[in-house]
Parts: structure tokens; C-alpha cells; sequence
């Protein structure tokens, strides 16, 4: 009877243990994070939840062995504003090069051509303005504040440099000859040139220096300011200005996107045009809040010489992450990981996106941030409008307050020193 009532005993333990390793299991396969609702549009909301419940690790199809993934643009998508631009300001008005004058020179001129800028960039004067005037004053400037200021080849510290006409100069024009480019070249011209200017530099000095500028950035207000260069030093260019947008802010919601997205089972990466060693130290450091793999952010990438020190050149083994790049990115070096399927969720904001946010037939939801553009992607801006609600529906818009960096619960955006919601330009 002992033997008969232990037998019986042994089988319901096992019973129980058996029921409790079942309920675990299920436990862990529906306490994923839910996504927080915040000032997400409702339609993107909605859409978002749906798709990690349906392709998250709570699924039944799910499969761990081949995770759906989710890619997303850094500037003005995973942030406020664009963090080259921002970095580009702060070396600018702290001197952070390490270059010579010559090395300067030949930076500047890197890959652009000889015409004249587009005659919106002309001068205060009218008068056009191409690489060889204003390089030739950019580094009549930078020679002065190289052999002036004491972290380059000086003595003086910076706030006596700050005074020098150079310096005013120095800002305005280096400044203006990136919108200049911009707005005179094609993109594979203009997005890698910013990027030469970290010649002479590690990774580790790109790092540390974009750190410094995030945090400098994200305490300063969100502001348009105009540089114009000095009316006394007007040289071969001419006096020129330039207005620009400062301040960073990062985005509560696409912090918690990811968060949700990887807590569920699906991989989050980032495909940015700015330089690879500045979107790490954004999207990797804990203390900026997204928290990215570092073996998951593709951007930008340099050659580099046997020391390890940056070149102003574009690393051929690498795409140029914009526009078709991003795709032929993706393609080549996430995909492969993931049985060649295309991401189930992307995100941008800008032309350089187009593609990305388009091509693969594997995406669910393209999410772009309602900018008021026009160009292509104004084109997919229109089909979010005009899909909204329908089941097929693949294009979201999501609308902020560029005044406070924040979203806004509407597809709609407030522009910045504006009130008015606005949905299409």
C-alpha cells in the first residue's frame, strides 16, 4: 500500500513540475513588452502593435532561429535633427581638427567639382562662388587660427581665439560650404564630404568628440542662428551667410520602439548617412537611451591607415548608406543573417530613404517622420495619406513638434517658429 501511495505521489509531483515548466513557458511567451502609447498617432499605433504581436516572439509562426528585423534611419528619425550636422557646429566653434593647413586644403576641395556653387549660394554681393575661392579662404583662416589656438599649433586658448576675425570668418564660410555643396551637388557628393573631416582622427577621438557634442547639444534649444562671415577678411569668396538649425533632442518613442522591438524577439538596426564612429557613440552609449549593438549600426565608413588613424576616403568594401546605398546595404550585409528576407519594419525621413523604405516586399510598415518634404519622398508621404485606414496600408506618417524635438499624436507636424499642424507641404 506504501509502495502503491508513493508511486501515486512520484506521478503527481511529476505532474505538477511538468504543469509548471508548460506555464513557464507560456509566461515568457506572452510577458512581452508592450508598446508605450506616448504621442505615437493612433493609426501608427495601432499598426505598430498589431505587427509585433503578429511577428513578435508571442506568435505561434515565430522562430527563433530566423527573427524578423527592423531597420531604421538615425537623423531626424531615431533623433531630432541630424547629429553630423550638429558634431560638424561644435568642431567648428571648438577648433576639434587634426589637420595641417595643406591637409585642409585638399580635404576641402575632396571630390567637388570646379562650377560655380548654384546662384542661391552666391555671395551678400551676388557673385557666384565655387571650391577654389572659398577653400583658399577657409584655409587662410585655419592657418592663422592653427598656428594661433593651443590645441593646435599655438599657444593661445580658445576664448582669445574667439576674437580674431579669422575665427568669425573661419565659422562662417566652413559652415556655408557644406550648404553650398548641398545644395549645388548630388548627394554621393555632398553626404561623404562632411565626413573627411574627421582626417587625422580615430575612432576613439570621433567617439569621445561626438559625446561631447551631444551633450553640449541636447541642453541647448531648438533654434535656427545665421553665421556671416567677416565684412574685413572678405577675400576671393566674398562675404557669404549661412542659416542653419541647432540643438539635438532624442525621441522617447523611438527609444521605447526599440526597446519594445528587441524585448519581443525582433532585431533592431540602424542604416545612417552620417559617419559610422559618430551614430555608434549615439545609438550605443547607455546615457543617450537607445541602446543599439553596436555590430547593428551601418553608416558611413573611411578608410584608414596601418595606425588606425581616418583618411578622407570613402572605404570601397562599404555602400554609401543613402538612397540606393541603403537598400545594396541591407541587402549585402543584414539580409544574408536573415534567410535573405528584407526588414519588417523601416523607418526615415528624407530622399536618402526612398529606397529603403520601398524596395523589399518583406516590409510591413514603412514608417516615415512627417517632415513637409517634397521629392520622393513626398511621393510616399502622399501614399500614407491616401492609404490611411485601409488594410493594405503599408506607408505611416508620424508628425512632430520640431519646436520641442517631440512627437505629436497626428500625422501632422508643427514646423519649427510655427503653430499650425500641418500635414503636406
Amino acid at each position: 500500500m506504501k509502495s502503491k501511495m508513493k508511486t501515486i505521489l512520484t506521478l503527481l509531483m511529476a505532474l505538477i513540475v511538468s504543469v509548471g515548466v508548460v506555464s513557464c513557458g507560456q509566461g515568457s511567451k506572452t510577458e512581452a513588452t508592450k508598446l508605450e502609447k506616448l504621442n505615437w498617432a493612433e493609426g501608427n499605433y495601432k499598426a505598430i502593435t498589431s505587427m509585433i504581436e503578429k511577428y513578435g516572439k508571442t506568435s505561434k509562426d515565430y522562430d527563433e532561429k530566423n527573427k524578423p528585423y527592423a531597420v531604421f534611419d538615425w537623423d531626424n528619425t531615431t533623433i531630432m535633427n541630424d547629429v553630423e550636422e550638429a558634431l560638424l557646429v561644435y568642431q567648428i566653434e571648438n577648433l576639434k581638427f587634426k589637420m595641417s593647413p595643406e591637409e585642409m586644403s585638399e580635404v576641402l576641395k575632396t571630390n567637388i567639382p570646379k562650377e560655380d556653387f548654384v546662384s542661391s549660394e552666391n555671395n551678400l554681393a551676388g557673385q557666384p562662388v565655387n571650391i577654389d575661392k572659398i577653400t583658399a579662404d577657409i584655409v587662410k583662416d585655419y592657418t592663422v587660427l592653427y598656428n594661433t589656438y593651443e590645441g593646435l599649433k599655438g599657444q593661445k586658448k580658445l576664448e582669445d581665439v574667439q576674437g580674431l576675425e579669422e575665427y568669425t570668418d573661419f565659422k562662417a564660410k566652413l559652415r556655408y560650404l557644406y550648404h553650398a555643396i548641398g545644395e549645388s551637388f548630388s548627394s554621393d557628393v555632398s553626404y561623404p564630404w562632411v565626413t573627411y573631416l574627421f582626417k587625422g582622427m580615430t575612432s576613439e577621438e570621433v567617439a569621445k568628440l561626438t559625446e561631447a557634442s551631444n551633450d553640449y547639444w541636447l541642453k541647448q534649444e531648438l533654434a535656427q542662428e545665421t553665421w556671416k562671415s567677416s565684412e574685413k577678411l572678405p577675400g576671393e569668396a566674398g562675404v557669404v551667410e549661412v542659416t542653419f538649425e541647432r540643438g539635438l533632442r532624442t525621441v522617447k518613442e523611438m527609444q521605447n520602439l526599440y526597446a519594445t522591438l528587441k524585448d519581443n524577439g525582433i532585431d533592431v538596426y540602424i542604416c545612417s548617412a552620417s559617419y559610422i564612429d559618430v551614430v555608434k557613440e549615439f545609438a550605443t552609449n547607455p546615457k543617450f537611451g537607445y541602446n543599439i549593438d553596436a555590430d547593428k549600426v551601418f553608416a558611413m565608413v573611411l578608410n584608414k591607415d596601418k595606425d588606425g588613424i581616418i583618411q578622407a576616403e570613402l572605404n570601397p568594401e562599404y555602400f554609401q548608406t543613402q538612397g540606393k546605398g541603403k537598400t545594396q546595404t541591407i541587402e549585402k550585409f543584414i539580409a544574408p543573417k536573415y534567410n535573405g528576407a528584407g526588414p519588417i519594419m523601416v523607418g526615415g525621413d528624407s530622399n536618402g530613404d526612398y529606397e529603403m523604405l520601398s524596395d523589399f516586399k518583406d516590409t510591413k510598415i514603412s514608417l516615415i517622420i512627417n517632415r513637409l518634404k517634397s521629392g520622393k519622398i513626398g511621393e510616399l508621404c502622399q501614399k500614407a495619406i491616401d492609404t490611411t485606414g485601409k488594410d493594405d496600408q503599408r506607408f505611416f506618417l508620424q508628425g512632430r513638434n520640431n519646436n520641442t524635438g517631440e512627437f505629436i499624436p497626428t500625422e501632422k507636424t508643427i514646423l519649427l517658429n510655427s503653430k499650425e499642424e500641418k500635414l503636406t507641404k
